[in-house]
């Protein structure tokens, strides 16, 4: 006997809450963790050895599953929203953080919500942005500059132009992407299309690490341990299970709600700062994380993205 359709919907939405949920803690822990990694290992090889791994594992898994091969069309659009998302913007990220603080990381990757619904709008038959979306986003946006702006202390640091100016790259091909994906072919499985990002992304990410001299600066033996252990995170939970997520969220609700993560990462970073390295939460941080919140749920609780 099948469930009742009022069961189902009520699973369907306790699997998408979690889904969120899992967006929200885990990737907001990922730029402490890239932090660590790239400490000792170059960015680019780090990240294309870490989705290699994750995409391996859960290709494998859901073959184990029951999910067949990928199409030829399947692999090519994944291999397009893999160089999109990880490429140009998981690995600019990574590259970004050598020069650029992470308050002002978390401000200008907050940016993807604001391109993702331009994007969608400017797309054929694409949706126009409602007046309470774009009043969420701009508070949220708000929110996020509060949250942020002691970061633009460190500004002079030679480099951060240049780093500022490739995450803002980085977060309108994240958004792209994140578009791209919603109209492409994959497979039905959310770990097998996931697992076709990850495999076809980190193909150009080791590319770029090698074009960009990362092999000679590679020093194995010199790999420090909190890097190692970094690296696992962001293989485990960063990308199996974070990507996961991602790639089923953007499968069951709008741009404007899948892209309110970017919101509420700055928030579990401060906390996380506050808890492991001492860094005080003052007044500013509590007005900025409120307003992030505010923002975050008037996208969620809109029904409908125009």
């Amino acid at each position: 006997m099948n469930p009742p359709a009022s069961a189902t919907a009520q699973a369907s939405k306790a699997k998408l809450a979690l889904a969120f949920a899992a967006l929200f803690t885990i990737w907001g822990s990922t730029y402490l963790a890239i932090k660590f990694a790239i400490e000792t290992i170059p960015p680019y090889l780090m990240s294309g050895a870490r989705f290699t791994v994750a995409g391996a594992i859960l290709y494998l898994i859901a073959r184990l599953r029951g999910s067949p091969n990928p199409t030829g069309k399947e692999w090519k659009d994944g291999a397009i929203v893999g160089t999109l998302l990880l490429t140009c913007g998981n690995g600019v990220v990574g590259w970004a953080e050598q020069k650029v603080p992470s308050g002002i990381t978390a401000l200008l990757v907050a940016s993807v919500p604001i391109w993702m619904v331009l994007i969608d709008w400017a797309r054929p038959n694409g949706k126009r942005p409602t007046l309470v979306i774009t009043v969420g986003l701009l508070l949220g946006l708000a929110g996020v500059g509060i949250l942020a702006a002691p970061g633009f202390g460190d500004e002079a640091k030679p480099g951060v132009a240049l780093g500022a100016a490739m995450l803002i790259f980085g977060s309108i091909a994240w958004a792209a992407g994140s578009i791209h994906s919603r109209q492409s072919a994959r497979p039905e499985s959310a770990q097998m299309s996931t697992a076709v990002q990850m495999l076809t992304g980190s193909i150009t990410l080791f590319l770029v690490g090698i074009v960009m001299g990362e092999l000679g600066r590679l020093d194995v033996a010199g790999i420090s341990s909190k890097s190692i252990l970094a690296w696992a995170y962001l293989v485990t939970f960063g990308a199996i299970i974070g990507f996961t997520a991602y790639a089923y969220v953007l499968r069951e609700t709008t741009p404007a709600k899948a892209s309110t993560y970017a919101y509420v990462n700055p928030v579990i970073a401060v906390l996380l700062g506050w808890a492991f390295a001492n860094e005080p939460i003052t007044m500013l941080t509590v007005i900025g994380a409120g307003i992030i919140l505010a923002g975050v749920a008037i996208i969620s609780l809109k029904k409908a993205d125009g």
